[in-house]
């Protein structure tokens, strides 16, 4: 069966203004072409052939751009929103979805390769899994931890947390279509805390490799810079 994505393309990018003054996030360009659009063409070169966007601002023009998806090699289909459903509520609106599907936001760069991503979700037969990147913080201080008499017991110059963040690329099979609450918006956020509060916590696979999420204009201007240098990678 074709590998299915569902992109989560309906949010109105308020943090990449002014970029989104007039137009939709998605396709707001890097270099000479959309964001979606380089997502999209990976997509292709990692075997999957049937992309649903989930759509809701500025739905009309996303659609007049991409069509029914032919000139990129795959079957586009769309879902509006009629109100604002979050990352995982839009599911619950999507039809005909196979056992198993990817998610992701339409607005992320990475060199992550999403057909084998999908394919050890499925052979490891998960419920859901997320990609998680590495990141650190650093706190710009001497941090001092005291003792029960007020003294100091610990000190650290500058010190470093290392932790994992969410990509915005997971892997779901159907079964967590039911999990989600019809009429109302329901995010990552809230499926996370459900699906550890149920026994049955998603499983994490880290990426150690390229990944930018374009959600602000440093971001966006990131990008711009870096994609000669990481195309490659990307497979574009």
């Amino acid at each position: 069966m074709d590998k299915h994505v569902v992109i989560l393309a309906g949010g109105k990018g308020t943090r990449l203004w002014p970029y989104t003054a007039s137009l939709p996030k998605p396709l707001v360009p890097i270099g000479d072409t959309p964001i979606l659009e380089l997502i999209m063409r990976q997509l292709v070169r990692h075997g999957f052939r049937v992309a649903t966007l989930a759509v809701n601002h500025q739905a009309d023009i996303i659609r007049a751009y991409f069509g029914d998806g032919a000139k990129l090699g795959l079957s586009i289909r769309y879902s509006l929103e009629t109100q604002p459903l979050s990352t995982i509520g839009p599911l619950r609106l999507i039809e005909s979805l196979p056992e198993n599907f990817l998610i992701m936001n339409g607005d992320i760069l990475t060199d992550l390769d999403f057909g084998a991503f999908l394919d050890r979700h499925c052979a490891d037969r998960r419920l859901f899994t997320v990609a998680a990147a590495r990141r650190e913080q650093m706190i710009d201080y001497g941090v001092i931890q005291i003792d029960e008499r007020g003294r100091a017991a610990r000190f650290m110059e500058k010190p470093r947390t290392p932790y994992l963040v969410s990509m915005g690329v997971y892997a779901a099979n159907r079964d967590i279509v039911d999990r989600i609450p019809p009429g109302r918006a329901y995010g990552f956020d809230a499926l996370m805390v459900d699906l550890i509060a149920t026994g049955r916590p998603a499983d994490i696979q880290v990426h150690d490799g390229y990944w930018l999420d374009i959600g602000r204009p440093d971001d966006y201007q990131t990008a711009i810079e870096e994609l000669p240098r990481v195309r490659q990678r990307m497979g574009l």
